[in-house]
């Protein structure tokens, strides 16, 4: 069972600790996201992680609960999910780095190192490790936190540009605006591209009236919003897959459990980490097969060109590694424990970003 620990928000008043809850009480709580359950880590919250702890709990006798499931923004808007368990809005939901920076910008590290690997598993587990072996960070985080991080790490199949024409170099990209999140929107830099902000609530509609021309995203995550309808060209840039985080518990509701019910939470959060990554990996292949079978194309980025592209592009660690900073994080040494998480694993980055 992974350790629990805390994820970064920041509480606008001292919350009263409840009393552990009593023998079979019968409590209700709310699980939400911004996004829609189209998304695995949002469809594993009703699949998994819920049948799981209420089984947990109904072997320990101990506590019942009557959810509330509130998915695709009709209880909280994308990003602002950290700020309603805070609030005592909501009780569950996914702590993440990259739509939520400004609360949980630790957990972007993988965004910071843009074109690592593209196994999410080999990323979510050398992130995870990242985290846990930092020496302070995860006291650091408990101190300063409102919502507390159970486990269920989620890593993303890898990053590419999906667009309405091919990109074999550079060039192809100069004066395309690409859709993407804030985070990845840095890694145009150098191409010529215009990055513009948005996300897969966004990118069908935007794409088609001409917003922007395509945008970065997910195989996984592209061929069910049926992108391929208005950006057919798949164009493998390999940013490499992103941990976006994990599952995360409002730090009040969390200290009124016991620690039999914090245990069921904790075996939740494994079994919803153990499915998503085995449903991911199916539905790759699938995905893919979808996006050929319906006139798409996947191209392959001119490999000299992707290494000009990542050698010229400005340091990606560096606004994020300052951001940490200022909040007193020792990111330093988990930005080494990452990377050589990977280089024993077996991955090595085309740049080293920390030798710069």
């Amino acid at each position: 069972m992974k350790t629990i620990f805390a994820v970064l928000a920041t509480s606008a008043f001292a919350l009263t600790i409840a009393a552990p809850v009593a023998a079979q009480d019968s409590i209700r709580m709310t699980i939400a996201s911004g996004h829609p359950e189209v998304f695995l880590w949002v469809k594993h919250m009703r699949e998994t992680f819920i049948p799981t702890v209420d089984a947990a709990l109904a072997d320990a006798g101990e506590l019942e609960i009557v959810w509330t499931q509130a998915y695709g923004g009709t209880l909280v808007r994308l990003g602002s999910e950290a700020e309603a368990m805070r609030a005592g809005i909501i009780d569950v939901a996914m702590a993440s780095g990259v739509f939520d920076p400004a609360s949980m910008g630790i957990l972007n590290i993988t965004y910071a190192m843009p074109f690592g690997p593209t196994d999410p598993q080999m990323v979510n587990t050398a992130v995870e490790s990242a985290l846990e072996d930092t020496p302070g960070l995860l006291s650091q985080l408990a101190d300063e936190t409102g919502v507390v991080y159970i486990g269920g790490g989620v890593t993303i199949d890898g990053y590419n540009i999906a667009s309405t024409s091919p990109i074999h170099t550079r060039e192809d990209m100069d004066g395309m605006r690409i859709g993407g999140a804030g985070p990845n929107l840095a890694w145009l830099q150098g191409t010529g591209a215009v990055g513009v902000q948005g996300s897969y609530v966004s990118f069908y509609n935007d794409i088609s009236t001409g917003v922007y021309d395509g945008n970065i995203g997910w195989m996984t995550a592209n061929v069910p919003a049926r992108l391929y309808e208005v950006a057919p060209y798949w164009n493998q840039t390999n940013f490499g897959a992103m941990y976006i985080g994990g599952l995360g518990v409002s730090e009040d509701r969390w200290n009124s459990f016991s620690d039999s019910t914090r245990a069921a939470f904790a075996a939740g959060a494994d079994a919803y980490t153990a499915a998503y990554f085995e449903e991911q990996s199916a539905r790759y292949d699938s995905a893919e097969e979808t996006l050929i079978g319906n006139g798409g194309e996947i191209v392959k980025m001119d490999s000299a060109e992707r290494q000009a592209w990542i050698d010229e592009l400005p340091n990606p660690v560096t606004a994020w590694r300052d951001a940490a900073v200022a909040r007193n994080e020792p990111v330093d040494e988990m930005l080494v424990k990452y990377r050589d998480n990977l280089a024993e694993a077996g991955f090595t980055f085309p740049r080293d970003y920390l030798a710069e």
